[in-house]
């Protein structure tokens, strides 16, 4: 049988009216998903860039593409019709000849990889993660290693989809490899600062010192961490503000929500109060908070009254030291000083403000 190459064998098959709406609707499909997928792709590469003032620039980049893609199917579909309208029919058989060519399997490249990227996001979503309330390592632990692993896996589906897409067009991937490696050598000289982020987070990561969950302070920035993969760690702050720190830049961090937490309260008393009886107003009122249902379970240990910590220039300072589960000691703290200052309302008990004697001499003239 004669080889008839792509142009050859549409005009067989468009060779009867049914056949020609089919492949006209067929067309419309194709070009209906080739949109929106380039849109998609498009908002993807929008989402990477640091700034939203340029999202702008990105949709209109997506209707640009729909107008392309609007254009090909225009033109495939004279073609198919048979319709003399130029310069639509050339154009559409110029298409049709490069789809029957290196087209098709380079689209097919092109929907799988963008398939397989999509599934990893749904993949990794279904591995069964820690559902407990309270707040663990196994936990912190389950979804850093998710982040991370998302992100490397998505990387490797857009690197092998694009060598064997170059590969398709042409292209020779080993040459392309060789040349890569070399440049990566020279560039690796001026990103110095990239590669000591992805060492760094990559033993941050391998030695469990903090993840996504965990309340942490790197340098002058406290927050808990949002987001963590093997370049940055993404930081949000009581302000709501966001944190970008790079992980090279980690030198030193603490952790305030790793295996169990400390509220250290310094209770004032005046010093014309009975400071017995100050001891044992706070001792009931950390027992009691203790013992509540509300309360107990986020306790480690019960509360140690240390006594006398220190004679301030205002009054007596008193240690309390509350011991909790991980990131509620905040709230196990506010609750003891809520109880406390009702408490020494109650039993009269003076909790002193900064105050200054003047002493004034009079002298003799």
């Amino acid at each position: 049988m004669e080889n008839i190459g792509a142009p050859g064998l549409l005009a067989e098959l468009t060779g009867t009216l049914w056949w020609r709406w089919f492949l006209s609707l067929l067309v419309v499909v194709l070009a209906w998903w080739a949109g929106r997928l380039g849109s998609s792709l498009l908002r993807w590469a929008g989402g990477l860039t640091p700034s939203e003032q340029d999202d702008r620039y990105w949709r209109w980049l997506g209707r640009v593409w729909w107008a392309l893609v609007g254009v090909a199917a225009f033109s495939v579909i004279v073609l198919v019709q048979g319709l003399a309208l130029e310069p639509f029919r050339t154009w559409g058989a110029q298409l049709v000849a490069w789809l029957g060519s290196k087209g098709a399997s380079g689209l097919l490249i092109l929907a799988f990889s963008f398939l397989g990227y999509r599934a990893v996001s749904r993949l990794l979503g279904r591995l069964p993660m820690p559902t407990s309330e309270e707040f663990t390592r196994q936990q912190v632990r389950s979804q850093t290693l998710k982040g991370v692993l998302e992100a490397v896996l998505k990387s490797v589906v857009i690197l092998l989809g694009g060598l064997f897409f170059l590969s398709n067009l042409g292209f020779n991937v080993t040459a392309l490899l060789a040349g890569a490696g070399v440049v990566g050598l020279a560039v690796s000289f001026a990103a110095q600062n990239l590669i000591r982020d992805i060492l760094n987070g990559f033993f941050i990561l391998l030695e469990d010192q903090y993840g996504v969950g965990d309340v942490v302070s790197i340098g002058q920035v406290s927050g808990g961490v949002e987001r963590f993969n093997l370049r940055l760690t993404v930081l949000r702050d009581l302000q709501g503000r966001v944190h970008f720190i790079p992980n090279s830049q980690v030198t030193q961090v603490t952790v305030m929500s790793r295996d169990w937490a400390r509220s250290v309260e310094d209770i004032s008393v005046a010093y014309g109060e009975d400071v017995d009886r100050a001891l044992e107003v706070i001792r009931e009122e950390a027992e009691r908070l203790f013992n509540d249902p509300q309360w107990q379970e986020k306790f480690t240990q019960a509360p140690e009254v240390l006594g006398v910590e220190r004679l301030g220039d205002s009054g007596v300072i008193i240690r309390v030291l509350l011991s909790t589960k991980p990131k509620e000691q905040w709230a196990v703290g506010r609750e003891f000083r809520r109880r406390i200052k009702i408490r020494f309302d109650q039993e009269g008990i003076e909790i002193p403000f900064p105050q200054t004697k003047v002493w004034l001499e009079k002298f003799q003239s």
